[in-house]
């Protein structure tokens, strides 16, 4: 059974960092691209970025780009957030999420079937 567990959110002030980890056990973790949503209160969840099985295609979000990386380690099954530059907004749950290995866009939610549970990172300004 695949399981995805997050770590590293938190509370930073504005314009500080934070780096989100993802380890993933069960499966083969390197034959999958993997992707980070969050959802803030109120507001429907929504991809951030993400990358290919490789890690040679990644995929960022308009309002993080520039300011977020995502990277992979496929030794250590995980998968990172680097995240420069915060804004309150960017307060939200994070989720990590394994894609389905099928051809399907990286930034679409229902085309990821496992998710984590989710790491708070709260922004203060």
């Amino acid at each position: 059974q695949v399981q995805l567990v997050e770590s590293g959110g938190g509370l930073v002030q504005a314009g500080g960092s934070l780096r989100l980890s993802c380890a993933a056990s069960g499966g083969t973790f390197s034959r999958y691209a993997m992707g980070w949503f969050r959802q803030a209160p109120g507001k429907e969840r929504e991809v951030v970025a993400a990358i290919s099985w490789s890690g040679q295609t990644t995929y960022y979000a308009d309002s993080v780009k520039g300011r977020f990386t995502i990277s992979r380690d496929n030794a250590k099954n995980t998968v990172y957030l680097q995240m420069d530059s915060l804004k309150p907004e960017d307060t939200a749950v994070y989720y990590c999420a394994r894609h389905d290995g099928y051809a399907g866009p990286l930034d679409r939610a229902s085309e990821y079937p496992i998710w984590g549970q989710g790491t708070q990172v709260t922004v203060s300004s």
